[in-house]
């Protein structure tokens, strides 16, 4: 009870910060490909809701061990305020992984597949370069990487979830240079011109694994040519990405 109640408690928590990540693009990352590989499987069950339990508080209790290390590397005393959520997150990443594994041992093939990404945002979170663009595109790989998985553990092979991962790979491949060209670096017109032309390459490949998708990533070549520039606030920016990432589990199944 003591456990259950101190995990809830993260959900509201403040010491300076909340226990939750405040990183509104990756909970998107997280979510979107997991569901739609959920959606197309064609024996979804509660091993879903339980693998999925455990990839969101893996990435929580990640995310604190990183910042922790990232502060603690440059000797402040605010890396302190990381380490609980670390290691509460990490035992409950731990009781949701535990029994849906040993059911699937497969699934740590797949984690152990997933782990030289992780690496790498651990390096740039101990280097202070989170924001940095090989690190950006370091997460996309296992986030999407998960429709795989979800799709597997729902009976769906390679062939079937291969075209819709490769299809939520190009989209938030693309939402890493596009987001920077509208907040970060929305002064810099080589990222915009690497943006434009990423997108216009995603709407070709895109268009190769289904027609259909040269419908939703037209949109997104659309937004990335003209929205950069216009002063757009974050939270605008945010709502649009969210219509964007919708876009994906509600039209993948659909078309593969």
């Amino acid at each position: 009870m003591k456990f259950q109640l101190l995990v809830a408690s993260a959900l509201t928590k403040r010491s300076g910060h909340t226990w939750l990540p405040d990183q509104h693009g990756a909970w998107a990352m997280l979510t979107v490909p997991f569901l739609a590989g959920t959606l197309l499987a064609p024996r979804p069950g509660w091993a879903h809701a339980l693998l999925f339990a455990a990839w969101l508080l893996g990435y929580v209790a990640i995310f604190h061990g990183q910042q922790w290390l990232r502060l603690h590397a440059r000797g402040l005393r605010s890396a302190r305020r990381h380490g609980r959520p670390a290691l509460v997150f990490g035992a409950a990443f731990a009781a949701a992984a535990l029994p849906v594994a040993a059911l699937h041992p497969w699934l740590t093939a797949a984690a152990a597949a997933a782990s030289p990404f992780v690496l790498v945002n651990t390096y740039y979170a101990w280097r202070g370069r989170e924001r940095a663009l090989v690190n950006g595109l370091a997460a996309v790989v296992p986030a999407c990487g998960m429709l795989l998985v979800a799709a597997r553990l729902g009976g769906l092979g390679p062939a079937g979830s291969w075209p819709p991962a490769a299809a939520c790979l190009l989209y938030f491949a693309g939402t890493v240079p596009y987001v920077k060209t509208m907040i970060r670096e929305r002064n810099s017109r080589a990222y915009r011109v690497g943006s434009v032309t990423y997108h216009a390459a995603a709407l070709a490949a895109a268009a190769c694994l289904s027609p259909w998708l040269a419908i939703p990533f037209a949109a997104y070549l659309a937004r990335a040519v003209a929205l950069p520039g216009r002063g757009l606030r974050a939270p605008l920016v945010g709502a649009v990405e969210v219509a964007c990432s919708a876009a994906l589990p509600a039209t993948l199944p659909l078309l593969f």
